[in-house]
């Protein structure tokens, strides 16, 4: 079949008009850019500069100049490579005039000016669209703060995300606000990629399975993440967990865990003999029989307390409590057959944690350790951690978990450390970090755990503090 061309208007003659759409455009991104810094005051000289920004200070500080110049440069360099583009266009067609096979048909020459003209020029609309200038209240006769990190970020998702929402109705909300401020970790400057990645996507479609991903940007300091407008993908058969009588001691059905982002298939791979398992944090968290011994048989170690002991020294008065620990919910699981709810914090450190928590019919808590705890002050009757912080952690980050504990566990609530341990010559720095608190001890077990290193187990009450 032949191929449809256009006699009468050449392509060369189309590309020609292209390019100077596409200079004229540029010329005016040039001239609002002049503008725009004519305003802010930036091309003012003596007395003018001093009047200007003597009226004009308290709306521009703050203000990163910087960002707006890279964001502008960004949008010239789009306009000049699609300028490129267009003009090396244009000499291939020239070179090829009057060649047998030389004319593109219209199906090519449509896809041409989608992929190559159209899309890049409406991704530099975009960007030029997004920049935001502050306006100063002696030329609209409005003020304006600038919000943080508006013309640092390109993903227009992003943007969307952390610029205030107003209230609808313009009054002060139930929280005594005028609007909304949507807050994203202050390290996501820092992986802005990764960020945008992660943002980067088609609004109410699927969302990609990049849990991993987002788990980077939190343990990273990009915490919290913003909020996405997309569908959580799930489990291809996810199937109807155990009910709570058989599912606390019971390994899930593993059809409903998305397995793609570990190195396991299955929960019989998670095992301890595996060393390809994927994980080494609690290597025995995932075989029942071995969960079911812990906090209830007797151990010879010292430094192991059982449930039962514990609940005797403030009977009837332990009802809910924070696991701060590396598991799979067992310690929520015993406590809840002490009628005692237990939220359990999880990350996904190469196997799936949270899945295997809430399946048993448990609370998993997704956090980070650089997070604030989300409960109120004097809420939590215990918090009990082990296998988590283990001699790696930074004194000063320690500190600030531990007085964070303090905020939420309520007077004469209890705090239970459970087999922590550190080297030797450390142990003084983090004796220290937990006698601070002045708490009452209950129990006290230091024993040594190798020639370098010691356990140290706890069991201590907060006191009233009422002042």
């Amino acid at each position: 079949m032949p191929r449809l061309c256009y006699p009468k208007c050449s392509l060369v003659r189309i590309m020609g008009w292209l390019q100077l759409v596409l200079g004229g455009f540029v010329i005016i991104v040039s001239l609002c850019c002049l503008f725009a810094f004519y305003s802010a005051g930036l091309y003012l000289h003596n007395d003018d500069i001093s009047r200007h920004f003597d009226h004009a200070k308290d709306v521009y500080d703050g203000f990163d100049v910087k960002t707006l110049a890279d964001r502008v440069e960004e949008v010239l360099e789009k306009m000049e490579s699609l300028q490129n583009k267009l003009e090396s266009a244009v000499q291939k067609m020239e070179k090829q005039k009057g060649e047998p096979g030389g004319s593109i048909s219209r199906l090519e020459f449509k896809r041409y000016l989608e992929e190559e003209v159209i899309k890049p020029l409406y991704g530099a609309h975009i960007a030029l669209r997004q920049i935001r200038l502050p306006k100063a209240e002696w030329i609209r006769n409005t003020t304006f703060k600038e919000e943080p990190l508006i013309n640092y970020f390109v993903t227009e998702e992003i943007r969307k995300y952390i610029t205030p929402k107003g209230n609808k109705n313009g009054k002060i909300n139930i929280f005594g606000a005028k609007g909304i401020y949507n807050t994203i970790g202050h390290a996501c400057v820092l992986m802005k990629k990764e960020l945008e990645d992660y943002m980067d996507y088609d609004i109410s479609s699927f969302c990609n399975d990049d849990w991993n991903l987002a788990q980077k940007l939190m343990l990273h300091g990009c915490d919290p993440l913003p909020r996405r407008r997309c569908l959580t993908r799930a489990s291809k058969l996810y199937l109807k967990p155990y009910p709570i009588n058989e599912s606390l001691w019971k390994i899930p059905d593993g059809r409903n865990v998305r397995w793609s982002n570990y190195k396991c298939r299955n929960f019989e791979c998670l095992s301890s003999k595996n060393p390809q398992r994927g994980y080494t944090k609690c290597s025995g968290c995932f075989e029942m029989e071995k969960e079911k011994l812990k906090w209830v048989q007797t151990s010879s170690l010292p430094v192991d307390f059982l449930i039962d002991e514990v609940l005797a020294i403030k009977p009837g008065e332990m009802r809910i409590g924070l696991d701060y620990s590396v598991g799979t919910g067992t310690f929520a699981a015993r406590m809840r057959e002490h009628n005692v709810t237990i939220i359990s914090t999880a990350l996904n450190l190469g196997a799936p944690f949270n899945e295997m928590i809430a399946l048993r019919g448990l609370i998993p808590l997704y956090i980070t350790p650089n997070q604030r705890l989300p409960f109120f002050d004097n809420t939590m009757d215990l918090i009990h951690t082990t296998a988590f912080m283990d001699g790696w952690m930074d004194l000063l980050l320690m500190d600030f978990m531990l007085f964070d504990w303090d905020r939420v566990l309520r007077p004469g609530g209890l705090l239970w450390i459970d087999k922590f341990f550190c080297s030797r010559s450390d142990l003084d720095d983090y004796m220290y970090m937990l006698l601070q608190f002045r708490y009452k001890k209950h129990k006290w077990v230091v024993s040594p755990k190798s020639k370098d290193e010691v356990y140290l187990s706890a069991l201590l009450e907060k006191p009233p503090r009422s002042l």
